[in-house]
């Protein structure tokens, strides 16, 4: 993972209405939404919420698979660990040798 996928990555995050579709997907597990629930608990115009879905997809954090006429929307786990494992994963690494707590400061 490198920093220009990360940096793709957190700013489609950084809009507020694509931030709680993905938070939404991760919540709703494995099996993922159906678009048109999704659009219910956005309360999200179906334009809009397809606007926002394609810029998630387009970075790799949602993926979406068709069953019969239903459109699943499902987060990409994968994805998102490797996003924050590359936020986390050296974390403290310049505080000579200190562990990081779980607040983040030098323990």
């Amino acid at each position: 993972m490198d920093i220009k996928t990360t940096a793709t990555r957190l700013e489609a995050l950084g809009n507020e209405t694509r931030l709680q579709v993905f938070r939404i997907l991760v919540r709703a597990g494995r099996g993922g939404l159906p678009v048109g629930e999704l659009q219910r608990r956005t309360e999200t115009a179906r334009s809009t919420l397809s606007h926002h879905l394609h810029k998630l997809i387009a970075v790799g954090l949602v993926y979406q698979e068709r069953d019969g006429t239903t459109l699943y929307c499902h987060a990409n786990y994968a994805a998102m660990d490797e996003t924050l494992g590359f936020l986390t994963r050296e974390c403290c690494a310049d505080a000579g040798g200190e562990r990081c707590d779980a607040e983040g400061a030098a323990a």
